[in-house]
């Protein structure tokens, strides 16, 4: 699949969470997303102007409010997360392993509140052994938050089921070794 031919087919198929996306549909409207979140923000400094802000350890960097890139990125979202989705598919794998870090924020987010619930009701001995116990699995979880991207940027990496699966047929793009 062509770079062109990426973009024009995510964005056909923007709201389409059902079906397979080969590695370079997806990669290939990755690297678009991309450059255009840098040209907007190039634009934005150009069209706003360019925020100077410094900080303590004599570093200055540049920012921009945002606008435009704000906009591109809202509407690249949607066939963003139909692309990923799909892209899954293809390797075999259900479309929801792509919100496994979201999953991963929103349990230790759980975790944390329940536990500071309890610390409150809770006094004496069994407060500071839950108290232990809980840090072990807050580091556990801290743990797998931060490999969590990682192996879900694997799972894109993946090659293409060349077989029909769960999912659907292989993109008609893909070429198949003829028997």
């Amino acid at each position: 699949m062509t770079f062109v031919g990426a973009i024009s087919t995510c964005f056909r198929r923007y709201a389409s969470f059902s079906g397979r996306a080969s590695r370079s549909e997806y990669w290939w409207f990755m690297l678009f997303v991309f450059a255009g979140n840098v040209a907007a923000g190039f634009l934005d400094g150009l069209i706003f102007g360019f925020e100077r802000v410094e900080y303590d350890a004599g570093g200055v960097a540049y920012e921009t409010t945002g606008w435009l890139g704000a906009a591109f990125s809202l509407a690249t979202l949607p066939p963003s997360l139909s692309a990923g989705w799909r892209r899954m598919h293809d390797s075999g794998r259900s479309g929801l392993y792509l919100l496994y870090p979201l999953i991963v924020i929103v349990g230790i987010f759980t975790f944390v509140g329940i536990l500071s619930g309890f610390h409150t009701v809770l006094a004496g001995d069994f407060a500071e052994i839950l108290a232990g116990g809980s840090l072990v699995v807050l580091g556990i979880a801290v743990f797998v938050f931060f490999l969590s991207p990682l192996l879900v940027l694997w799972w894109l990496t993946r090659p293409s089921d060349p077989e029909p699966n769960a999912y659907g047929p292989p993109p008609s793009h893909i070429v198949q070794p003829s028997d």
